[in-house]
């Protein structure tokens, strides 16, 4: 069986599931790791040590999330003293290293690090540690640490950045990431100022180190006036990507030739800067920001050699921002194609109607997921809510394709639901782009004696939940085949019930329900208790409601919702 990764990890974490215990012992904590470095077991006084719990331990990198530097800055992995040891399978020790706490302090440990067994033809390796005594990190060495940094360990930070700032595909983590590996390695100051897509100045980061943590002043972010073409202020040439320069609070003491100057001399004013380097943020093709990085607590101006590997740093801070405005910017085009293709609900006398959708939280994740309604040739209404399976923009383009097709077939003629999809399932084979999707085709009929029924078919996608007004619930598992595209040609059944009177009948697609850390039957459980504890509140509250307290916390899907409530 293959070893579970750290996602699973901290599912099992969540669910009980502890395979090996450690041992309590009386000052120090432990973690066992297994070959790849990641924590599969702690104890609750490493737990306490750390200020971390067990789930926010289990299975990340215990060299990412731990090791730091006296100054708190990133450790590249070729100066951890803690991976030799771990690496060959042996023994060792040490007398001062430094590990990150939950709440960004620092924590001065001694550790002792021994191979041991972690499972079944594994190896793995138990870390002891305790906390030692020594001064603040912040004062125990006054020269700044790039001050002392070797040609390898700038070589090293280099490397170091540019992984770490490559992992991210979001801009606000991207920038999260350059500060934690600047400050305060090389500075106790870090302002980044963008560049908008309209060319304007956003002042997107103010991050200082103070007492063992980075904190951001947003009172000295924001918009910035616009840049002057022919300023020959640092500021403003690094954000034409003229060039970097060293500089100080003096610069800025003279009259002031912009808006911009006047920005700049307000933040040497309110941080207290006595030495700066200001560089510009490159990307692939032009000018993304700046990234300044000023000294006031740290003693000693910035030399050539800094300005230098600044310069280096922020270049590839350029490359990963360029990534990230991509990325998001492919993210915006799919949500707003998705969001033109979601209809407006059409009026159908006495019955209520709402939808919902609710784009995934990470630019990585765009999804296929809508929803329709309209009226049909010769009365009713057609109900639609169905998912192309994948994440990406081929996903939305994909169901753009099917979303246009199965109204212009359900449009065309009066036929069952099932015939429609078994339509609609030949045309997806023949797409140019592989695509399957999972859908529900309903229709609403009103019956000369005032009845109301729903007529579907379901390819492949989860049930519909019907909502008495008595707080009954049940889901409409009938009229079940599989999915579209499979080049399968199932005979396909239609389904049909008489909706209770003042029922509500929730159509959604499994981002709503899907959970890496609960199974399915728990998710469709909890939906069907929250939905009837919602019974005879307002329909859009339902849906408001439904998402908020339904929806799982660690699901990064898009969610589409169509629910209605017949009088």
């Amino acid at each position: 069986m293959e070893a579970p990764d750290g996602d699973e990890r901290r599912c099992r974490a969540a669910a009980g599931e502890r395979p090996h215990a450690l041992g309590e012992l009386c000052q120090a904590g432990t973690y066992l790791v297994d070959d790849r470095g990641q924590i599969i077991e702690v104890s609750a006084r490493a737990e306490h040590l750390l200020g971390r719990t067990a789930d926010e331990l289990l299975g990340r990198d215990a060299h990412d999330l731990l090791h730091r530097g006296r100054h708190g800055e990133s450790v590249p992995r070729s100066r951890c003293a803690m991976r030799q040891p771990l690496l060959s399978g042996s023994s060792g020790q040490g007398t001062l290293e430094w590990f990150e706490r939950g709440d960004g302090t620092l924590l001065p440990v001694s550790w002792l690090v021994t191979p041991c067994d972690a499972g079944p033809g594994r190896t793995g390796s138990l870390v002891i540690f305790y906390e030692t005594e020594t001064a603040d990190p912040s004062r125990r060495e006054p020269e700044s640490a790039s001050a002392t940094m070797s040609d390898l360990d700038r070589l090293a930070l280099l490397a170091e950045t540019t992984t770490t700032l490559t992992a991210s595909l979001e801009v606000e983590e991207t920038l999260r990431r350059l500060v934690r590996l600047t400050v305060p390695l090389l500075a106790d100051w870090a302002v980044v100022d963008l560049l908008t897509e309209h060319r304007g100045v956003s002042r997107a980061v103010v991050a200082h180190h103070e007492n063992g943590v980075v904190i951001h002043r947003e009172d000295l972010q924001g918009p910035m006036p616009p840049v002057p073409e022919e300023s020959p202020m640092p500021l403003s040439r690094a954000l034409r990507g003229v060039t970097a320069t060293l500089t100080g609070p003096e610069t800025y003491r003279r009259t002031p030739d912009s808006g911009i100057a006047v920005a700049q001399r307000e933040l040497f004013r309110a941080t207290g800067m006595h030495s700066a380097c200001i560089v510009p943020i490159r990307g692939v093709r032009e000018v993304v920001g700046a990234l300044t990085l000023g000294r006031a607590d740290q003693p000693g101006a910035f030399t050539t050699a800094d300005l230098l590997l600044v310069e280096d740093i922020a270049r590839r801070a350029g490359l990963a921002l360029d990534n990230a405005r991509l990325y998001e910017r492919q993210r915006r085009v799919a949500e707003t194609m998705q969001r033109h293709l979601l209809p407006q609900l059409p009026v159908v006398p006495g019955v209520q109607m709402s939808a919902r959708y609710v784009p995934a939280p990470h630019a990585s994740q765009v999804g296929g997921d809508w929803y329709d309604a309209f009226h049909l040739p010769g009365g009713g209404t057609a109900l639609v809510i169905g998912d192309v399976v994948g994440h990406d923009l081929d996903a939305a383009a994909g169901m753009a394709q099917i979303c246009n097709m199965l109204r212009a077939y359900a449009g065309a003629e009066r036929e069952l639901p099932s015939t429609i999809l078994d339509r609609l399932d030949l045309a997806v084979t023949r797409m140019a782009q592989t695509t399957m999707a999972t859908v529900v085709l309903a229709y609403l009929e009103h019956t000369d004696d005032g009845r109301w029924l729903l007529r579907w078919a379901n390819a492949g996608h989860p049930p519909p939940l019907l909502v008495e007004d008595d707080g009954r619930t049940r889901f409409l598992e009938a009229g079940h085949g599989p999915l579209l595209g499979t080049g399968l040609r199932p005979a396909r059944a239609d389904a049909v019930i008489e909706l209770p009177r003042g029922s509500a009948l929730l159509f959604y697609t499994d981002g709503l329900v899907e959970s890496r850390a609960h199974g399915l039957g728990e998710s469709f459980g909890r939906l069907r208790r929250r939905a009837a504890g919602l019974a005879h509140r307002p329909l859009d509250v339902l849906c408001d409601l439904l998402l908020e307290g339904v929806r799982p916390a660690d699901n990064d899907d898009d969610v589409a919702m169509l629910a209605l409530r017949v009088p």
